[in-house]
């Protein structure tokens, strides 16, 4: 039977490596995506037919279920949409279940969350950083309005938030968009970054970051349009210094479920990985990334690129 046949029917699962100590999840439905991708090549960006394009405008009726758009009229800006092809089910839930293999106790969960996509602008050629940063906004907006409504459910733990740009960088549609994924589970590089910054502040006192706030969903939503047109800036220098190089963008925030005495040291962030080069042997057998760019040095070559702050 080929590999196609036997993930027929296959629900979505959770299962914890006991020597990795962290959760993988298993989803047969992402086998199943389509690109419009014509290699993994990262110039190769933006194809020339977009006419099949279901996230341009005039084309929804070939997406999954919307969720909201903005404004909610016919001529939207954004649209948050269900993901055709989910990670996870919203479907199913399912309680943590001892199984066993090869006669050993193993975690699994079942596949239950929440696995969106964020359709940035209606205009298939436009980029992130072509926006406008009042525009930037409305999409930061879009991920708070959509965290509030999961928050709600109990058995979600996490919201990770993120965009990839660039087939090489995990993007399987050039069309701009972002996504989102409500875990089960706290992941376990959440939980030791929030370890992290739990020994910062026994040792100091103090937040490890900057003005202080916990959780994404309660930022400030004034705010949102300053935060775009940093987004915008930062993401028009990398493209302009680094020649559009493929990129990953996370919003790191906090567990929705903390304890009260966590939230002086828990703190949300936005981090932004270019994609320059491959992780070897011994960064993915160790666990340790080897930086030949120290970040005072990227710092520098990003501030010699000479652009006005966007308004």
């Amino acid at each position: 039977m080929s590999s196609q046949g036997q993930n027929t029917g296959r629900r979505p699962e959770l299962r914890h490596d006991p020597v990795a100590n962290r959760w993988v999840i298993f989803s047969p439905a992402r086998a199943k995506r389509p690109t419009d991708f014509k290699s993994k090549s990262p110039q190769n960006s933006n194809p020339g037919d977009n006419s099949s394009c279901p996230f341009c405008i005039g084309n929804e009726h070939e997406c999954a279920p919307e969720i909201f758009r903005v404004p909610s009229d016919p001529n939207w800006k954004l649209r948050v949409i269900e993901n055709l092809y989910p990670a996870l089910s919203r479907n199913i839930e399912g309680p943590c279940e001892e199984k066993e293999d090869m006669g050993v106790p193993a975690r699994a969960i079942g596949g239950f969350g929440f696995h969106d996509v964020v359709i940035e602008n209606p205009v298939h050629s436009v980029h992130l950083c072509d926006m406008e940063a009042r525009d930037i906004g409305q999409v930061l907006l879009a991920y708070k309005k959509r965290i509030q409504q999961i928050a709600s459910v109990e058995s979600i733990k996490y919201v990770q938030v993120f965009k990839n740009h660039g087939a090489s960088a995990g993007a399987s549609m050039s069309h701009s968009h972002s996504q989102l994924l409500a875990l089960p589970i706290i992941p376990s590089a959440v939980s030791a970054r929030f370890e992290g910054m739990n020994e910062y502040f026994k040792k100091t006192g103090k937040c490890s970051l900057w003005a202080h706030s916990s959780h994404f969903h309660e930022f400030d939503c004034d705010k949102m349009v300053e935060l775009g047109g940093l987004l915008k800036l930062m993401l028009r220098k990398m493209s302009l210094q680094l020649n559009n190089p493929p990129f990953n963008f996370m919003i790191q925030t906090s567990p929705l479920q903390v304890k009260e005495s966590e939230l002086s040291y828990a703190h949300w962030f936005l981090q932004i990985v270019p994609q320059l080069s491959g992780a070897g042997g011994f960064e993915m057998g160790s666990g340790c990334y080897i930086n030949p760019v120290f970040p005072e040095d990227a710092a520098k070559v990003l501030r010699e690129v000479n652009l006005p702050v966007a308004g």
